[in-house]
């Protein structure tokens, strides 16, 4: 840990101390900064840069991207001192619109991501959608136990639930897209499916009951999370004991396009990152395997991880 005067001065610069009180809440792409900030790319980056050899932030590559956030595991001295420094500057006027300019970019990806969703609703099986192969839906679909209550997280028009519905006790299809949940409704009513409902919702703070489902089921859907990590925690909270989580999600890849072209928030997960969100929200007997690969450029390819919620 840096010695306590160090920090102070660290703190004391008006742009880091601004920069760093961004990141207590979210983190965010240079690009982004920048644009909060509304200053030049230079001079992000070189506050940045500072900060990450201070120790106070770290970085991580999404392609082309980066994306800067408070180091895990900051120093609790540390971190007291950066919350009252962002408290006494909070009724500045500077710091009233970095957090206007914040809440803007964060609506923006949110609607991105809705209005991606809403635009494809109704013709989601009938266009091509990067991972989402009947070879990785057969695997899941191996695992399945009938006669139990599902949850289908982030699940789109919830093509898989369709199917699990004609013999699981009770399927939940959650989405925060309202278009989605529309014709997600609409194919349930068509296929008299009572058992299968569908409730508008985040897949981050998802609208069940502690201990209500048997199995949750995030396919294809975790890459789209703004914070996977609260995804899978979501996943355990609802589970009841000893019931199972199932992932689908794209391995780790570099087809910047996907940002625009299917509005992922990520580039795939690398093997060791879903294991590390499943053990970190509480699951044991956690495994994590490559279940498909495209043959086609840019050649996705498609994660399977588990892991089981511990009986009481």
């Amino acid at each position: 840990m840096n010695a306590p005067w160090d920090t102070l001065k660290i703190l004391a610069d008006p742009t880091r101390l601004r920069l760093l009180a961004l990141l207590l809440h979210e983190e965010l792409s240079v690009a982004e900064i920048q644009e909060v900030l509304d200053m030049a790319q230079s001079r992000v980056s070189s506050q940045l840069s500072l900060l990450r050899q201070a120790g106070f932030v770290v970085d991580r590559r999404d392609g082309k991207r980066a994306y800067y956030s408070l180091r895990p595991g900051l120093d609790p001295r540390q971190l007291t001192l950066l919350r009252t420094a962002a408290e006494t500057v909070a009724d500045q006027p500077e710091s009233a619109d970095d957090r206007a300019n914040l809440d803007r970019i964060l609506t923006r990806r949110r609607r991105q991501s809705e209005e991606y969703f809403n635009l494809v609703a109704g013709r989601l099986g009938k266009n091509y959608c990067p991972g989402r192969s009947w070879e990785a839906i057969g695997h899941l679909a191996l695992r399945l136990v009938p006669g139990i209550i599902v949850a289908d997280l982030g699940a789109g028009e919830g093509l898989l639930s369709q199917l699990l519905a004609r013999r699981a006790a009770q399927v939940w299809c959650i989405d925060n897209s309202p278009r989605m949940i529309e014709v997600g409704t609409e194919l349930a009513r068509k296929n008299a499916l009572e058992n299968l409902r569908y409730v508008l919702g985040d897949i981050e703070t998802v609208p069940l009951g502690e201990h209500t489902v048997d199995l949750a089921i995030l396919s294809q859907a975790l890459h789209h999370a703004e914070h996977p990590q609260r995804a899978v925690d979501e996943a355990f909270r609802i589970l009841k004991p000893g019931g199972q989580l199932i992932v689908l999600d794209l391995k780790a890849h570099d087809f910047e396009k996907a940002h625009e072209l299917y509005a992922d928030r990520w580039l795939g997960f690398k093997e060791s990152a879903l294991h590390g969100f499943l053990k970190k929200a509480g699951f044991t007997q956690v495994e994590v395997s490559t279940v498909a690969r495209e043959t086609e450029a840019p050649r996705f390819e498609t994660l399977l991880a588990a892991g089981f919620k511990p009986a009481k």
